[in-house]
């Protein structure tokens, strides 16, 4: 029979009203779920997951969807759904949690806890029945619903020592001393894991971790260690060319099954899009390989294809799933191979390889296996992928996350307009320029930035942090000096709710009232932290806007480095990098067209400690600087203190001490 929806049926997130039919009693996140808690003396069975997430949906359909799994957990439970891209704060909390009290994290995240907040069990994926030495849910309901009557001094005893163990993890031992050393016990530690054989670092399940690449890139440019651009270009080629990348339409998938990137999980989503092609294109300066820059180009091409909404801002993810069937668009059996391409099957499996799903089935994740430069390659394999493609697109399509989320909007409009800085493509200026006006005129309300544009209640410091970023990185590429005026007044704001006076930034905006506590974290994980983030905005605007408070604010960040999560914290050890200088300052004034060309040649090459102003209206520090000879001129300044004005785009190079400078290869952009 046709079933009502449950009070998830009027939310704005996907992923709650994919749980709108449930049998489950759903409650969102709501005071009405806590008071109901406490008048019925119930625990909450809290759910959190998001809508790509394959194993949500495999214990959505075994669970939640069954009537007497449903009927159990009514009984025994409130229940409480969360979207943990809509609602990240709430995610924090309870996966650090779970990381506590199992060792692991992941998705969906399970959370029995009081009616006051406090967890007491934890676990990711549970399925219906106990199988493997794994419980299932119709083992643990009934277990739960006995502790509670009969034994609950334990299990409260047991959430106490949860929370007190949360409350540990914020205070971190073994402090550093933020200086050079810091850096160096940085890229030993992650030498110690890297892998040599197929790149990245430790072991499978596998995810892109491309802040460790960035971090990798400014530490050889700084030391000329050989061996951490190496580690950089082994993991950009063979992720690349591996199951992980879809060899098809391009992007990234979330992270590789095994070590060697060859089976990945499918979701694409937003933040790695970004955060990848800001890896490819510092690859690009730092080496001048074409290359990176092809693949920069494709993961931007993706995105604009495939994730931007009607109004021009980004959409969050693909699902993992079409049919029902995890990664189900993305396999191909021989067969299926064959009925695209015909008698030209032989050449594609010269140049694609075919990577085992491990199935009966015979279907397999595509990689290749290019001989010389990737350019090349592309231009011999062009006709065979787009045959490919058209088979493909007969196919069930995934479901898109249409959410548009600002942290992660953020992200991606700094990478739009570093593509556009480094690879001279006015289309991605104009892509990062529409996202930026429609986060700040949509998502920007009473001195809030709002997490979600469609049904947020609350901002958490990714919010502020990683669209400040882009909106200095969107400043630079086009110096239309709106987009720094919102970046000061963001940053202004982020302080004013964010900023811890000890040093650093909470999560959470210091008047939230609806959490059990207040964390920061200021360790990476898919995506770099807030913290490292929000320290890196305001070294650039300090130096941008010469404003030394907001360095200084900035400098009581690294008292957070801590030799016990060296590796996790290399966002703020990026920001570090900043700190310790050298760095410029860049002021370019006079001629327009000739500014171009010296702004080209400056996008070129790999200067990571810089920030560039120019346009008619420069900052108070640089709006005194003049042009020599009516000439497009520049001014390398170090702590505002200037050298002489060069009108020559080689010696304005030479100046900024470029290792692996290639001459008028590197200047002729």
């Amino acid at each position: 029979m046709d079933r009502k929806p449950n009070r998830l049926g009027g939310e704005s997130s996907p992923y709650l009203r994919q749980h709108a039919y449930n049998p489950v009693d759903w409650y969102p996140w709501s005071p009405e779920a806590f008071e109901r808690a406490r008048s019925e003396d119930k625990p909450i069975f809290l759910s959190i997951g998001y809508s790509t997430c394959h194993w949500c949906h495999v214990m959505a359909r075994e669970s939640f969807e069954d009537e007497e799994i449903a009927e159990m957990l009514n009984r025994a439970f409130v229940c409480v759904k969360v979207d943990r891209e809509e609602r990240p704060d709430i995610d924090a909390i309870y996966m650090e949690a779970c990381r506590i009290m199992t060792g692991r994290g992941g998705w969906p995240l399970t959370i029995i806890m009081s009616p006051d907040g406090v967890p007491f069990f934890a676990a990711t994926y549970i399925p219906r029945e106990g199988r493997l030495g794994m419980m299932g849910l119709r083992e643990l309901i009934p277990l739960v619903e006995e502790l509670w009557r009969n034994r609950r001094s334990e299990l409260t005893a047991l959430g106490s020592r949860v929370i007190n163990a949360m409350r540990k993890s914020d205070v971190h031992s073994k402090a550093l001393i933020a200086d050079e050393s810091s850096l160096s016990k940085a890229y030993l530690a992650l030498s110690g894991i890297f892998d040599w054989a197929n790149g990245g670092f430790g072991r499978a399940p596998k995810f892109p971790l491309p802040q460790n690449m960035l971090f990798l890139l400014r530490y050889w440019d700084r030391t000329g260690e050989r061996n951490a651009l190496e580690m950089v270009e082994l993991t950009l080629r063979e992720m690349r060319c591996g199951g992980i990348y879809d060899q098809l339409s391009y992007g990234f998938h979330r992270y590789s099954t095994d070590a060697g990137w060859g089976v990945p999980h499918f979701e694409k989503m937003l933040y790695d899009q970004a955060l990848m092609s800001l890896a490819y294109l510092e690859a690009f300066q730092a080496t001048g390989k074409r290359d990176y820059s092809i693949v920069a180009e494709e993961i931007l091409g993706f995105v604009a294809d495939e994730l931007v909404s009607p109004e021009g801002a980004f959409c969050t993810a693909l699902n993992a799933d079409s049919d029902g069937i995890e990664g189900g668009y993305y396999l191909w059996t021989l067969d299926q191979l064959q009925d695209a391409l015909g008698d030209d099957l032989k050449k594609a499996l010269e140049m694609y390889v075919l990577e085992p799903l491990g199935g009966s089935d015979g279907k397999s994740v595509l990689r290749i296996s290019p001989k010389g430069e990737l350019g090349e390659f592309k231009r011999s394999i062009e006709p065979l992928r787009r045959r490919l493609l058209d088979a493909r697109s007969l196919r069930a399509r995934p479901s898109r996350d249409d959410k548009v989320l600002a942290d992660w909007n953020g992200l991606m409009i700094a990478a739009f307009s570093r593509g556009a800085q480094v690879l001279g493509d006015d289309r991605w200026l104009h892509i990062a320029s529409v996202a930026a006006d429609f986060v700040l005129s949509s998502m920007h309300r009473d001195g809030m930035l709002l997490h979600s544009h469609k049904g947020s209640r609350v901002s958490i410091l990714d919010d502020y942090a990683f669209l400040i970023f882009g909106l200095i990185e969107l400043y630079q590429a086009g110096f239309d000096e709106r987009y720094l005026e919102r970046a000061e007044i963001l940053s202004e704001e982020m302080i004013s709710h964010f900023s811890d006076p000890a040093g650093g930034f909470f999560y959470t905006m210091k008047e939230q009232s609806d959490l059990i506590l207040q964390q920061k974290e200021v360790r990476d994980g898919a995506i770099p932290s807030g913290d490292s983030m929000a320290t890196m905005d305001l070294l650039l605007l300090g130096k941008i806007l010469g404003r030394p408070d907001l360095e200084e604010l900035a400098s009581r960040s690294f008292r957070n480095i801590s030799m016990d999560s060296l590796p996790a914290q290399v966002g703020l050890l990026i920001a570090l990098d900043l700190a310790l200088g050298p760095s410029y300052e860049i002021a370019i004034v006079g001629d327009a067209d000739d500014a171009k060309a010296m702004l080209r040649a400056l996008w070129s090459v790999y200067v990571p400690r810089k920030i560039v102003v120019a346009g008619d209206r420069s900052p108070q520090w640089a709006s005194s600087l003049r042009p020599v000879e009516g000439k497009a001129t520049a001014y390398i300044c170090r702590g505002y203190t200037c050298s002489l004005p060069t009108t020559d785009i080689r010696s304005m190079i030479e100046l900024l001490g470029v290792r692996g400078f290639r001459g008028s290869e590197s200047a002729a952009g």
